[in-house]
This record gives C-alpha cells, structure tokens and sequence, in this order.
C-alpha cells in the first residue's frame, strides 16, 4: 500500500467528473436517483496486485450507487475494454469486476456494492458508508464461527 500522488488524485477527480458527465443526465430519470448526492472517488489507496500490476482501489459514490473500483495507478497503463471481466483479489476475498467506459478516454474496473442511495441524506453520510465498505472490504476474511472483536 503506498499513499497517493497528486497525479493519482486527479486521475480520481476525473474519475467522477468522467462518470457525471456520461452517466447523470441518464440516471436523473431512475427511481433511487439522490439529487443530494455528485459522483466522488472515495477512500483509493494505491496497491501493487500480483495479477494487476499497480492500481488504484477504493469506492466510486454516485447519486444512484456505490462501486467498488479498480483503475491503472498511472495513465500509461492500457485501459480495460467495455464489458471485459476480471478477479481482484483482497485481504476480504475475491471480487468479480467488470469493465466499464466512463467517456471515451476513460475506462475503469467496477462492482457494484450498492445500487440504491436514495435514502442516504448528505454528502458526508455517502463518504462515511463508503469508508465503512472499503474498511470491511480491505479487512481479512474471518473464519468460520470466528467471532468479530467487540468494541468494549
């Protein structure tokens, strides 16, 4: 795990400004669309994947759901293509992603975490829920009938 550049930040910022502009107009008409809510990159930390290379991997929050996301660490990377399947493997278990176009000059690795945002009431309460996904999807699986620490 290494900590981001400012390179890397704004691949992220163009990661949701790339989302809003080619999927809000769209989404704006579907039932759990959250007009409280804008497409943000959350929570990325830059990893090195044996199958992957280095990536970057954290939470995509938009007005209608949260993704996890996997994305090249630098923009010399080749993009994934459109419908393009993959397996990211993390300390929680195995993640089946899929390729996604956010525009024509952008492309990332997905999965759908949450397809329903609307009851979430603030910016600040989607930034807490997507912390809250990428702590228990980056902590390692427990074994069966092992029991969870307990806050005392």
């Amino acid at each position: 795990m290494h900590a981001l550049t400012p390179e890397q930040y704004q691949r992220l910022r163009r990661l949701a400004e790339a989302w809003t502009a080619s999927h809000l107009r769209e989404s704006k008409s579907l039932s759990q669309f959250n007009p409280r809510l804008a497409a943000d990159a959350l929570c990325f930390q830059s990893y090195r994947l044996p199958e992957h290379g280095e990536q970057l991997v954290g939470a995509l929050v938009t007005p209608v759901s949260l993704w996890l996301v996997m994305l090249p660490a630098t923009q010399d990377e080749p993009m994934p293509g459109a419908g393009e399947r993959c397996t990211l493997s993390l300390p929680s278990g195995r993640y089946p992603l899929e390729a996604v176009a956010l525009g024509e000059s952008l492309a990332c690795w997905r999965l759908v975490l949450l397809d329903d945002l609307a009851d979430v009431v603030t910016r600040q309460d989607a930034s807490r829920l997507a912390q809250q996904l990428m702590e228990r999807v980056m902590a390692p699986a427990q074994e069966p009938g092992e029991e969870s620490p307990r806050e005392g």
